[in-house]
């Protein structure tokens, strides 16, 4: 299955920006029109038929890219929990979840243009090269290999994805604090989130010039004033 065979993906700007999106049933497309791709939740983590359905449809009447937003296979935990799992069945659960999204997307006349996993799955793929691995495979079974990667600016799923070829878009994040090492602060701990727009707007200026892609959370409280904020920033 070849991610172009519905259409070509969306051309986006640099430095673009995405929501995970398709988690919530509070979303709107207010905030989903301040993107220029939409992450969507593949059933992983969340998301469903109705939901793929109602992200889909709207990037396919504006001009908001639509990616995959495949998890480790836990709902109960929303994929925040690493899950040890043979590589063969992480690849095969990826490609599950991508190609369910593809369906949806084709039935709609557009392609997937990036996949960026979520939660622990990102983090875990940037750390260890058989997971990393095991994500690019299943997200190549699914969608051929003229797709792009969204991911930490450096790691092991970076180096997975250039090897096979894939496009590669290091993200940045506006409404989340990091630490020295450029990681995530953990959601478990106190201040985690940036929920200023103010703030989150100044962190995506500092971040622009070394990412290709800065994300905001659309489950993050005041997430549209955020992404407005954000928008404005780094748009002018």
């Amino acid at each position: 299955m070849d991610s172009r065979e519905s259409g070509s993906p969306p051309r986006i700007e640099v430095v673009f920006l995405n929501l995970d999106a398709g988690e919530l049933d509070t979303e709107t497309e207010a905030l989903w029109s301040l993107f220029d791709v939409l992450s969507c939740a593949s059933g992983g983590h969340a998301g469903d038929e109705g939901s793929m359905t109602r992200v889909a449809a709207f990037c396919a009447r504006s001009r908001v890219g639509l990616g995959a937003h495949p998890s480790y296979p836990d709902r109960a935990r929303f994929g925040r929990t690493s899950i040890a799992m043979a590589p063969d069945d992480l690849a095969r659960s990826i490609a599950a979840q991508c190609r369910a999204l593809w369906e949806l997307a084709h039935r709609h006349g557009i392609a997937i243009g990036t996949v960026k996993p979520h939660g622990a799955l990102y983090h875990d793929a940037a750390r260890d090269a058989a997971i990393a691995d095991a994500v690019v495979r299943g997200v190549t079974d699914a969608l051929g290999d003229r797709i792009a990667i969204i991911g930490p600016a450096i790691g092991a799923l970076a180096d997975a994805a250039r090897r096979r070829g894939l496009g590669y878009l290091r993200e940045g994040f506006a409404d989340r604090r990091m630490r020295a090492d450029g990681s995530l602060v953990p959601r478990g701990e106190p201040d985690a989130l940036v929920t200023d727009p103010v703030e989150a707007a100044m962190q995506a200026v500092r971040l622009a010039p070394s990412v290709d892609t800065i994300c905001v959370h659309a489950d993050t409280p005041g997430a549209i004033e955020i992404a407005r904020a954000v928008r404005e920033a780094v748009r002018g």
